[in-house]
C-alpha cells in the first residue's frame, strides 16, 4: 500500500473516530441538559404548589380565628371564607402542574395532601354553617376535629416535601 493512501485512510479513520466520540459526547450532554431542565421544571412546580398551600393554609387559619368568638362577625367570616376559596382555587391550579410534571409518586403525594386538606376544609365549612345558624353546640368538637385534621394535613405536606427532595435527587 502506498504511504499516501495509508495516510489518507489513517486520517479518515481518525476523523470518523473523532466524529463518533463527538456524537456520543453530544448525546450525553443533551441528556444531561434535558434531565436538568426536567428537574428545574419539577422543582418549580413543587415549590409553586407548596407556596400556594402555605397561602391557602394561612387563609384557613384566618377563618378559624374569626370563628373563635362565641358570636363571630358573620360579615368578616364570609370575607375570610371568600379569600380562602380564592386561594384554594389557586392550589388546585398549581396542583395540575404537579400532576403533569409527575412522576407518579408525586401525584400520589399531592392527592394525599388534597384529601387531608379536604377533610380539614369540611370541618371549616361546617363551622361556618353553624356560625350562620347561631348553633354553637358542636363548636368544641369541631375545634378539636380541626386540630386533628390540621395535624394530618401537616404530615401530608411533610411527606410531599420529602418525596419532592427524593424525586429531585436531593434526599438530605
Amino acid at each position: 500500500m502506498d504511504a499516501g493512501i495509508a495516510a489518507l485512510l489513517g486520517a479518515a479513520v481518525g476523523s470518523l473516530a473523532t466524529l463518533g466520540a463527538a456524537l456520543v459526547n453530544g448525546r450525553a450532554v443533551a441528556r444531561s441538559q434535558y434531565a436538568q431542565w426536567r428537574r428545574q421544571h419539577r422543582r418549580d412546580a413543587y415549590a409553586d404548589y407548596l407556596g400556594a398551600l402555605h397561602d391557602r393554609d394561612l387563609a384557613m387559619d384566618a377563618v378559624f380565628d374569626v370563628l373563635r368568638p362565641d358570636s363571630p362577625d358573620l360579615r368578616e367570616v364570609d370575607e375570610k371564607v371568600q379569600h380562602f376559596v380564592t386561594l384554594a382555587r389557586e392550589v388546585h391550579r398549581v396542583a395540575e402542574v404537579v400532576i403533569i410534571e409527575g412522576p407518579l409518586p408525586m401525584v400520589q403525594e399531592a392527592d394525599r395532601v388534597a384529601r387531608a386538606s379536604g377533610d380539614l376544609s369540611d370541618v371549616m365549612r361546617r363551622m361556618v354553617r353553624n356560625a350562620h345558624a347561631g348553633d354553637a353546640s358542636r363548636k368544641a368538637a369541631d375545634t378539636a376535629g380541626a386540630a386533628e385534621r390540621e395535624h394530618v394535613l401537616y404530615q401530608a405536606v411533610q411527606s410531599f416535601r420529602s418525596a419532592a427532595r427524593d424525586v429531585l435527587g436531593n434526599p438530605d
